[in-house]
């Protein structure tokens, strides 16, 4: 249960950053939570694959939002 509820608010973080990549015709989906919810794996789709301030983005961006979602994360990476 606790992992479900971690899940939606990771969801939910990315919601709210979603519509700033798909600006940039790009888009982010959710690979999985590891380590008892402490790493969170993200992909980068679309035009953020090739973007070369992708890593500023998932770092300042998109790991900001999902820690103010969910303060239990660590970490954030990207595949």
């Amino acid at each position: 249960m606790v992992e479900e509820q971690l899940k939606t608010k990771v969801e939910a973080a990315l919601e709210e950053i979603r519509p700033f990549l798909q600006s940039d015709g790009g888009d982010i989906s959710l690979v999985s939570i590891e380590d008892g919810g402490r790493k969170v794996t993200v992909q980068l789709l679309g035009a953020c694959v090739g973007c070369s301030v992708n890593q500023m983005t998932l770092k300042s961006g998109v790991e900001m939002t999902i820690k103010k979602h969910a303060p239990q994360v660590e970490s954030v990476v990207n595949v």
